[in-house]
Protein backbone atom coordinates (compact mmCIF):
# COMPACT_ATOMS: atom_id res chain seq x y z
CA UNK A 1 0.00 0.00 0.00
CA UNK A 2 1.04 3.87 -0.84
CA UNK A 3 -0.10 6.63 0.73
CA UNK A 4 0.04 10.09 -0.23
CA UNK A 5 0.26 12.10 2.75
CA UNK A 6 0.29 12.28 6.38
CA UNK A 7 -0.68 15.37 8.74
CA UNK A 8 0.26 15.62 12.06
CA UNK A 9 -1.69 18.37 14.29
CA UNK A 10 -5.17 17.82 11.79
CA UNK A 11 -8.31 19.78 12.93
CA UNK A 12 -9.94 19.49 10.41
CA UNK A 13 -10.99 15.40 9.91
CA UNK A 14 -12.53 14.10 12.81
CA UNK A 15 -12.81 15.37 16.56
CA UNK A 16 -9.91 17.38 18.23
CA UNK A 17 -6.32 17.04 17.11
CA UNK A 18 -5.33 14.16 15.03
CA UNK A 19 -2.98 12.07 13.36
CA UNK A 20 -4.25 11.71 9.49
CA UNK A 21 -3.11 9.44 6.95
CA UNK A 22 -4.12 9.38 3.06
CA UNK A 23 -3.76 6.20 1.64
CA UNK A 24 -3.58 5.88 -1.81
CA UNK A 25 -5.92 4.12 -4.59
CA UNK A 26 -9.62 4.63 -5.04
CA UNK A 27 -11.69 3.08 -7.80
CA UNK A 28 -14.91 5.44 -6.68
CA UNK A 29 -13.40 8.48 -8.99
CA UNK A 30 -15.79 11.11 -7.15
CA UNK A 31 -16.30 14.16 -9.90
CA UNK A 32 -14.48 17.44 -8.62
CA UNK A 33 -12.37 14.96 -5.65
CA UNK A 34 -10.23 17.42 -3.31
CA UNK A 35 -7.62 15.04 -4.12
CA UNK A 36 -7.89 12.95 -7.47
CA UNK A 37 -3.89 11.91 -7.53
CA UNK A 38 -4.45 9.70 -4.86
CA UNK A 39 -6.90 7.80 -7.19
CA UNK A 40 -3.48 6.20 -8.18
CA UNK A 41 -2.13 3.00 -6.07
CA UNK A 42 1.15 4.23 -6.88
CA UNK A 43 0.74 7.30 -5.94
CA UNK A 44 2.90 8.30 -3.06
CA UNK A 45 5.46 6.57 -0.67
CA UNK A 46 5.56 2.85 0.42
CA UNK A 47 3.51 2.31 3.69
CA UNK A 48 6.49 0.79 5.40
CA UNK A 49 7.24 -0.27 9.04
CA UNK A 50 8.74 3.57 9.38
CA UNK A 51 6.25 5.09 8.24
CA UNK A 52 4.09 2.92 10.98
CA UNK A 53 6.36 3.82 14.08
CA UNK A 54 6.51 7.69 12.69
CA UNK A 55 3.09 7.59 12.94
CA UNK A 56 2.81 5.64 16.32
CA UNK A 57 5.30 8.38 17.81
CA UNK A 58 2.79 11.00 16.36
CA UNK A 59 -0.54 9.58 18.42
CA UNK A 60 2.24 9.04 21.50
CA UNK A 61 1.85 12.56 22.11
CA UNK A 62 -1.03 13.55 25.15
CA UNK A 63 -2.73 16.22 22.93
CA UNK A 64 -3.72 13.56 20.17
CA UNK A 65 -7.17 12.55 20.55
CA UNK A 66 -6.64 9.79 17.18
CA UNK A 67 -6.10 8.52 14.01
CA UNK A 68 -8.14 9.80 10.79
CA UNK A 69 -7.91 7.64 7.50
CA UNK A 70 -8.76 8.95 4.67
CA UNK A 71 -7.65 8.60 0.50
CA UNK A 72 -7.28 7.80 -2.10
CA UNK A 73 -10.12 5.27 -0.48
CA UNK A 74 -9.30 3.10 2.64
CA UNK A 75 -11.72 0.09 1.66
CA UNK A 76 -10.64 -0.79 -1.46
CA UNK A 77 -9.32 -4.59 -0.38
CA UNK A 78 -5.96 -4.23 -1.17
CA UNK A 79 -5.82 -1.08 1.51
CA UNK A 80 -8.17 -2.72 4.04
CA UNK A 81 -5.67 -6.05 4.00
CA UNK A 82 -2.25 -3.38 4.66
CA UNK A 83 -4.48 -1.42 7.13
CA UNK A 84 -6.27 -4.29 9.17
CA UNK A 85 -2.88 -5.23 11.13
CA UNK A 86 -2.24 -1.69 11.74
CA UNK A 87 -4.94 -0.59 13.44
CA UNK A 88 -5.26 -3.56 15.61
CA UNK A 89 -2.11 -2.53 16.68
CA UNK A 90 -2.82 1.24 17.29
CA UNK A 91 -5.98 0.08 19.15
CA UNK A 92 -3.29 -2.22 20.79
CA UNK A 93 -0.84 0.95 21.73
CA UNK A 94 -3.26 3.52 22.21
CA UNK A 95 -6.56 2.38 23.43
CA UNK A 96 -7.79 5.35 24.37
CA UNK A 97 -7.46 7.01 21.28
CA UNK A 98 -10.06 6.88 18.96
CA UNK A 99 -9.92 5.80 15.18
CA UNK A 100 -12.02 7.61 11.96
CA UNK A 101 -12.31 6.53 8.76
CA UNK A 102 -13.44 7.88 5.43
CA UNK A 103 -15.25 5.82 2.89
CA UNK A 104 -16.95 6.51 -0.71
CA UNK A 105 -18.60 3.72 -0.20
CA UNK A 106 -21.94 3.43 2.17
CA UNK A 107 -22.01 1.39 4.76
CA UNK A 108 -24.52 -1.02 3.63
CA UNK A 109 -21.87 -0.94 0.26
CA UNK A 110 -19.10 -2.16 3.14
CA UNK A 111 -20.92 -4.61 5.00
CA UNK A 112 -22.89 -6.25 1.88
CA UNK A 113 -21.55 -9.42 0.90
CA UNK A 114 -20.03 -9.85 -2.41
CA UNK A 115 -19.94 -6.07 -2.83
CA UNK A 116 -16.27 -4.57 -4.43
CA UNK A 117 -14.97 -3.15 -0.88
CA UNK A 118 -16.58 -6.29 1.10
CA UNK A 119 -13.44 -8.26 1.95
CA UNK A 120 -12.00 -10.47 4.46
CA UNK A 121 -10.93 -7.74 6.46
CA UNK A 122 -13.89 -5.45 6.34
CA UNK A 123 -16.13 -6.38 9.13
CA UNK A 124 -13.18 -6.33 11.38
CA UNK A 125 -11.77 -2.81 10.95
CA UNK A 126 -15.82 -1.78 10.55
CA UNK A 127 -15.49 -3.14 14.59
CA UNK A 128 -12.05 -1.30 15.42
CA UNK A 129 -13.26 2.30 14.11
CA UNK A 130 -15.26 4.23 16.43
CA UNK A 131 -16.52 6.73 13.32
CA UNK A 132 -17.15 5.97 9.60
CA UNK A 133 -17.76 9.33 7.48
CA UNK A 134 -19.73 7.52 4.00
CA UNK A 135 -20.43 8.10 0.99
CA UNK A 136 -19.18 9.18 -2.33
CA UNK A 137 -18.82 13.10 -2.40
CA UNK A 138 -21.63 14.34 -4.86
CA UNK A 139 -20.69 17.34 -6.53
CA UNK A 140 -24.54 18.40 -6.81
CA UNK A 141 -24.88 17.91 -2.93
CA UNK A 142 -22.13 19.92 -1.75
CA UNK A 143 -22.22 22.23 0.86
CA UNK A 144 -19.26 23.76 2.63
CA UNK A 145 -21.20 24.41 6.49
CA UNK A 146 -21.75 20.52 6.53
CA UNK A 147 -19.33 19.59 9.61
CA UNK A 148 -16.34 16.80 8.34
CA UNK A 149 -17.95 16.50 5.05
CA UNK A 150 -18.28 17.86 1.78
CA UNK A 151 -21.83 16.87 0.61
CA UNK A 152 -25.05 16.40 2.05
CA UNK A 153 -25.70 12.61 1.34
CA UNK A 154 -22.76 11.57 3.40
CA UNK A 155 -23.09 10.62 6.41
CA UNK A 156 -21.15 10.69 10.18
CA UNK A 157 -21.60 7.19 11.45
CA UNK A 158 -21.00 6.56 15.04
CA UNK A 159 -19.97 3.13 14.87
CA UNK A 160 -19.90 1.95 18.55
CA UNK A 161 -23.61 2.58 18.98
CA UNK A 162 -24.14 1.11 15.43
CA UNK A 163 -22.98 -2.33 16.77
CA UNK A 164 -24.44 -1.69 20.07
CA UNK A 165 -27.84 -1.38 18.52
CA UNK A 166 -27.15 -3.14 15.48
CA UNK A 167 -28.68 -0.24 12.80
CA UNK A 168 -26.54 2.85 11.35
CA UNK A 169 -26.66 5.61 14.10
CA UNK A 170 -24.99 8.57 12.97
CA UNK A 171 -22.99 10.57 15.54
CA UNK A 172 -23.52 13.83 17.31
Amino acid sequence: MNYGEIKNCDIANGTGVRVTLFVSGCTNHCKNCFQPQTWDFNYGKKFDEATKERIYNMLSESYIQGLTLLGGEPFEPENQRELLPFLKEVKRRFPDKNIWAFSGFTYEELTSKGSHPNCECTNEILSIIDVLVDGRFVEEKKNLSLRFRGSSNQRLIDMNKTRREGKVVTFE
